[in-house]
């Protein structure tokens, strides 16, 4: 009995996800807790496994295609998953040489009795079948005619890009009518439409260009990036902290430190202290606002920004004020690397009450970082690079740092903003304060 394969509930706040690689092929066999196919969700990657031993009978929805909580993305028939005896390896081969002719033959029956179908029931092919309803309709919109399109999905399904690439191909001769009409109104001849016409072709066929689909995490990070400008009274306040103190206690202690904790001391960990001693003393900026209401948070849940290749995310150490130096490197060491591999959980990556982000280990010396929405702060550290410094009437070489802090003016004041950033820099500058603050 065939057994209907559902997208699962995805997480709080997210009722969408793509279908980005189907990682087992119609026909194969797999075993219960099997990886079958990989969503793509605006937040995290996941795979959906099969709940019993079987074969993939079908694929319903292919890569590319959007789906909602609960549909039906594919069917897996009856099989206990086991690999098949030398004998039934032998038949398998045989019958799949075999079976590209037989194929071919069905394909043919199929297309002829479709076209025969067409004519005698005088209505054009919707795609049912082949596309799913969010194609469909942009299919509609743009009066194209997938009976007439090629699927370059999974098992001939038509996706999303196969739609978009008639629609830009569409526009592109539309474009193209005006200029060939053109030289008959100048009494030109008709040599002039053919060179104009070839002017006017894409240059994409010589491999200068390339079309690379967004991932839905990196179409949500556009958007959530547009919607922080839009919506927040953004500004940015700056600093610079010597890191003098911090260099000379971390190169004193981290072999200590990495050997009790078997971790190593990094300097992520003093500025999410720092961060949350300055939370502590200006509470605003911990603070989010919804509607008329400001809510302040009593809880320091603290985001730390990492770049994977599938685009950015914020996975969040939380109650970070209750964790010692130890705890928080850990944390984010674990976490770093499981974004990187895309094993995050929804969980992991929601929340937050102030984000950090460090430019610096890309060589940023500077930058202005964009708010974390709904939150209203967020840190920028940059590389630590040795400057002169005027250190009591004396020039001095100081390993220094800049430092920017991003808010939204309509909850934090500029004097507020500015006296925070210089909390973060008296207690980068005095870590031991840290062990007080935070």
């Amino acid at each position: 009995m065939a057994v209907e394969i559902h997208v699962p509930e995805l997480g709080e706040s997210v009722s969408e996800a793509t279908v980005g690689k189907w990682l087992k092929s119609e026909g194969e066999e797999v075993t219960a807790g099997e990886a079958l196919v990989e969503l793509e969700t605006d937040k995290v990657n996941f795979e959906v496994e099969a709940e019993q031993d079987g074969v993939l009978e079908s694929i319903a929805v292919g890569e590319g295609e959007d789906v909602g909580v609960g549909d039906v993305i594919g069917t897996l028939g009856e099989g206990d998953g086991a690999p098949s005896e030398p004998q039934a390896e032998e038949d398998e081969q045989q019958a799949e040489a075999e079976q590209p002719q037989a194929e071919e033959e069905e394909a043919e029956e199929a297309e002829a009795g479709q076209a025969v179908s067409e004519e005698t029931n005088g209505h054009r092919e919707d795609g049912e079948g082949r596309a799913s309803p969010s194609v469909r309709r942009l299919a509609q919109e743009y009066d194209i005619n997938l009976a007439e399109v090629s699927g370059s999905g999974s098992g001939g399904r038509i996706i999303k890009d196969d739609v978009e690439r008639l629609i830009r191909e569409q526009s592109q001769g539309q474009a193209q009518e005006a200029p060939t009409q053109a030289p008959e109104r100048d009494g030109q001849g008709e040599e002039e439409p053919a060179r104009q016409e070839e002017a006017a072709a894409p240059a994409a066929e010589d491999g200068r260009e390339e079309r690379v689909r967004l991932s839905r995490r990196r179409q949500t990070i556009a958007q959530r990036l547009v919607e922080a400008q839009q919506t927040a009274a953004m500004l940015t306040t700056f600093n610079e902290a010597d890191m003098t103190a911090v260099i000379e206690l971390r190169n004193r202690r981290k072999e200590a430190f990495q050997e009790r904790h078997e971790i190593k001391l990094g300097f992520m960990s003093f500025f999410a202290k720092a961060s949350i001693g300055a939370l502590k003393a200006f509470p605003k900026i911990n603070a989010e606002l919804q509607d008329k209401e400001l809510v302040l948070k009593h809880y320091y849940d603290i985001g730390i920004a990492v770049n994977t290749e599938q685009g950015l995310v914020v996975p969040v150490v939380r109650d970070a004020d209750r964790k010692s130096f130890a705890d928080i490197e850990s944390e984010i060491a674990d976490l770093g690397k499981r974004a990187n591999e895309g094993s995050l959980s929804i969980e992991e990556i929601q929340g937050g009450t102030f984000t950090i982000t460090n430019g610096g280990v890309f060589g940023s010396l500077n930058s202005t970082p964009i708010l974390n929405t709904p939150q209203v702060g967020i840190l920028g550290m940059h590389k630590t690079q040795e400057r002169p410094m005027a250190v009591d009437g004396q020039i001095e070489i100081r390993p220094m740092m800049y430092l920017a802090l991003s808010y939204d003016h309509r909850i934090v004041d500029g004097a507020d903003a500015v006296q925070f950033l210089v909390r973060i820099k008296e207690l980068i500058e005095d870590p031991e304060s840290l062990l007080l603050e935070g």
